[in-house]
């Protein structure tokens, strides 16, 4: 490794645009790699029994799970996951036998639980063991429930399988795989919760107008025992050691702060434990020892975090940690079962973070790894984050965090009002943040304000958000403009507003409500449209849809529909007149993708300057790296061109490449309103082209760079008066059989899909398609036609009367993800390639048109000759079958 001071001053290279903001001589343009680029080491965990550390490392440009000896260096570590999806997280099992972890696919928010063994062999040909999911359901959002510590082998997990809605609780076996379910949710159940000795004790329940019921499981039945409105919150914070009071943390009825009780769950006695001492912040955390079942400490974040110990070891070491790093905060990241051993993380606002070894019986300290050595190496050239307060439109005290340049004096800089996401209940915090010290590094003046909605300052603050979207919400943030331009900090030409989800919906809001206030503004994943966010909000949110009402309003009714209407940028679209950059993850479930085409086409058609990324391979938010590098680097463009900032204009070749195929040219963009798209009422009489025989096929698939070939040999027989159709690939990982029986008219009757011994099987019916899949049977109905995505799928497209302009609407089932999709078949036209001149016909979910499949036919005997996939389920790979 090269010596650390060489990194840094090849990383601290100055790249500046013409008309740079003025910035301390001695503070350098740091590489964007620094901020947003991998960690070397990240995530840190000691095994249970302090024999091995695991951590996150790339794995192929991704971050996976890595371990090690407690004692061997890290370069001798070795992978166990090769995933090609950034995870949500990993852990350890009680008895360190597994590590567990959960990820998604290309950002859909479908999630499954998996399973490897630290001990195990790479597979043959790799160099990572064996994963297993635990959870191998297709859209799904799989939740951890509860994990055992009388039986490691044992955990119990939610799936929304059965019903997208609501999650049904299931008992795991992890060492078998083997899901036994034990409760059925068929009465709007939120939550399960466990005592110390792994009995379901205790489950929620969120009824049609938000009201929340805890609920005691009792030989006889659900008995009521706590509730809360719409407007209140209460959670489980853990149990006592006698199994007989839970910790309730509740705001109910005249308590504006969170406190902190204890619960007799049957004479439902309360005692009062603790609120803030300084009577100014909700209950932050509650932690309790596993082994004595004591409470150790209580935390309340306010500006920053304050702890109060009822351990007096766990504080004289916390205080020892403290004292070794002044200035920094210190948190107990894992540790072994004893509490005799830990890794310690050590950060600050403008500190790059740390990993350290702490022996609490020694007070030994060894360092293990600094998650970004560079970093570490120019932190000097990072920027304090100060606390400041600033009162809105009437009067409310709005909290937030200022960010000022280093080496800079506060006066009349450019300004980046950084909005964070929610917005009820999240917050923004002190402490080290990619985003600001990257802004903050490029020149302007960071301010992140916590506007009323935001969590931790009280009841009353949280709810003083509902219906006001657009409204004192936005007050809170254009008054923080406001408060800076006062004290001289800001200048107020050079303003720019960024942030994602509902940050992104406040930068749409703070261009078209107040669009003098700013110059610009960034949006990420925001909602453009109100009245679409709501439609498209995930099934299994169906309890928080009451929440969601009151907040931005019921659409149902025509005062919440104007309420609607007015707080949805959408429609003061007119009204905006500063640049704005969109970002958007085409598979994001919250805030879809025709969020940012609306307000993309509404800016284009206007004439005004907009600007557009969008990823096929994201959801809500950027998680991939080189996608997230790529994103920085156009923000980073468009502020210096904006608001006269600093700007590193080099960048890897990958990113480059990346960030070209991201922008959108925005004359493309279309949008079809859902209520517009009519599905034809069936197929239209085939001209069939088909007859006995066989066909060979090269396939090629590329994904992540790498490329597979293999070869397909579809079989074309008679069965009785209809025909079956299979198509047999001889692929690296095993052969894999696609078999469809159709009848004469080619209308599908069966298929089977198998590879090894997983197999799925389907039956079609009248406007039902019935899906067999791991033992367990689903319905999948459907409303008018449907073009079945089997082997006889060519024969059927080419069967189409694929004239000029052609187009269809149709249902297509896909027995992966168990669901029925519209698509469009489009015919393109005719079409040059190295073959010759082809007809073009292109399927693309209306949905989500990333979702595509080519078709090129022969003019001549229409016949099907070549096809281009992409498969979101193999991470967004391109398959393409050639005809031999």
């Amino acid at each position: 490794m090269k010596p650390l001071s060489l990194i840094a001053s090849l990383l601290m290279t100055i790249v500046s645009t013409a008309s740079a903001a003025a910035q301390a001589p001695d503070t350098p343009i740091l590489d964007r790699q620094l901020f947003f680029g991998n960690p070397q080491i990240a995530g840190g965990q000691l095994s249970p029994d302090g024999k091995w550390i695991s951590f996150m490392k790339p794995y192929n440009g991704i971050m996976n799970v890595w371990v090690k000896a407690f004692d061997q260096p890290f370069e001798d570590a070795r992978p166990l996951t090769n995933s090609t999806r950034p995870l949500y997280g990993y852990s350890w099992t009680e008895d360190g036998r597994y590590l567990l972890y959960a990820k998604d696919k290309d950002g859909d928010e479908n999630i499954n639980v998996f399973a490897v063994d630290p001990n195990a062999s790479p597979l043959p040909g790799g160099q990572v063991p064996e994963s297993r999911n635990l959870t191998p359901r297709e859209d799904v959002t799989a939740q951890i429930m509860h994990a055992s510590q009388r039986n490691p082998d044992r955990m119990w997990v939610s799936l929304n399988d059965r019903d997208k809605a609501w999650h049904d609780l299931y008992q795991l076996d992890i060492s078998t795989g083997e899901l036994v379910l034990l409760y059925e949710n068929t009465d709007r159940i939120t939550g399960y919760e466990f005592d110390w000795d792994d009995n379901l004790r205790l489950l929620s329940r969120t009824d049609e107008q938000g009201n929340t019921v805890l609920l005691r499981k009792d030989a006889s039945g659900l008995t009521p025992i706590y509730e809360t409105s719409v407007t209140e919150n209460a959670a489980v914070a853990g149990w006592d050691a006698t199994n007989e009071h839970i910790y309730l943390v509740t705001n109910k009825g005249d308590l504006n702060l969170s406190t902190l009780y204890k619960m007799n769950v049957t004479t439902l006695a309360m005692e009062l434990i603790e609120s803030d001492p300084t009577g100014r912040v909700d209950f932050g955390s509650l932690q309790i020892d596993r082994n004595t079942r004591q409470i150790i400490s209580t935390s309340y974040t306010e500006d920053q975090t304050r702890y109060y110990w009822r351990d007096k070891n766990w504080e004289a070491n916390y205080q020892f940690l403290r004292q070794k790093f002044p200035g920094r905060e210190v948190s107990f990241q894992s540790s072994t079962l004893d509490y005799k051993k830990f890794l310690v993380a050590v950060s600050g606002d403008r500190y790059a973070s740390e990993a350290w070894y702490f022996d609490a019986v020694t007070q030994e300290l060894i360092h293990q790894y600094t998650p970004r050595p560079e970093l570490k190496a120019v932190e000097q050239h990072l920027a304090p984050m100060k606390s400041i307060r600033y009162p809105s439109s009437d009067g409310l005290e709005i909290p937030a965090y200022l960010t000022v340049p280093a080496g800079m004096e506060p006066k009349n800089l450019p300004v980046v009002i950084l909005v964070h996401g929610g917005p009820k209940g999240p917050r923004d915090t002190w402490g080290f943040d990619a985003d600001v010290q990257f802004l903050a590094n490029r020149g302007y003046a960071v301010l992140q304000p916590n506007f009323r909605a935001s969590g931790g300052y009280g009841k009353a603050f949280l709810n003083a958000g509902d219906l006001q979207w657009g409204k004192l919400m936005q007050d809170d943030i254009t008054w923080g403009v406001k408060y800076l331009i006062e004290q001289g900090i800001a200048d107020k030409d050079r303003v720019a507003i960024m942030g994602g989800s509902y940050g992104g919906y406040a930068t749409l809001a703070g261009l078209a409500y107040t669009p003098d206030v700013y110059a610009c503004g960034v949006d990420i994943v925001g909602p453009s449209n109100l009245f679409t966010l709501l439609d498209s909000v995930p099934p299994y949110w169906e309890a928080a849809r009451a929440f969601l009402f009151g907040m931005v309003g019921d659409p149902s009714t025509p005062e919440g529909e104007q309420r609607i209407r007015a707080a949805s940028p959408l429609f003061k679209a007119d009204q905006i007149k500063r640049p704005l950059l969109i970002i958007q993850g085409a598979n994001d479930p919250r805030v879809k993708q025709a969020e940012a085409d609306q307000i993309v086409i509404a800016l284009r058609d206007r004439g005004h300057d907009v600007s557009y990324i969008l990823a096929d391979d994201e959801g809500h938010g950027f998680a991939k790296p080189v996608n997230n590098m790529a994103m920085y680097a156009e923000i980073e463009r468009f502020l210096a061109e904006k608001l006269k900032g600093r700007f590193q204009a080099e960048m890897p070749e990958e990113v480059a490449k990346r960030l070209a195929e991201l922008r959108v040219d925005i004359s493309t963009v279309t949008y079809t309103p859902p209520a517009a798209v009519t599905i034809a009422p069936s197929l239209p009489e085939l001209d069939l082209n088909i007859s006995a025989g066989e066909e060979k096929w090269d396939v090629s698939i590329e994904v992540q760079g790498q490329q597979f070939q293999m070869e397909t040999l579809r079989t074309v027989s008679r069965d009785g008066d209809g025909w079956k159709i299979t198509s047999r690939t001889k692929a690296p990982f095993g052969e894999m059989l696609d078999e469809g029986n159709y009848s004469a008219s080619l209308q599908p009757l069966s298929r089977t899909m198998a590879q090894g011994p997983q197999s799925i099987s389907a039956t079609y019916g009248q406007q039902e398609v019935e899906v067999s899949v791991a033992g367990q049977t689903q319905k999948l109905a459907y409303t008018g036609a449907l073009l079945c995505d089997g082997p006889g799928r060519n024969f059927i497209v080419s069967g189409l009367p694929l004239t000029e302009d052609y187009e269809l609407i149709v249902n297509v089932a896909d027995l992966n993800n168990l669901k029925v999709t519209p698509y469009r078949l489009q015919v393109v036209g005719k079409e040059q390639t190295d073959a010759g001149e082809w007809l073009r016909v292109d399927m693309s979910g209306v949905d989500n048109p990333a979702v595509a499949t080519t078709f090129w036919l022969s003019p001549e005997s229409k016949q099907v000759q070549r096809t281009r996939q992409v498969l979101p389920e193999l991470g967004n790979a391109v398959m393409t079958m050639t005809r031999k």
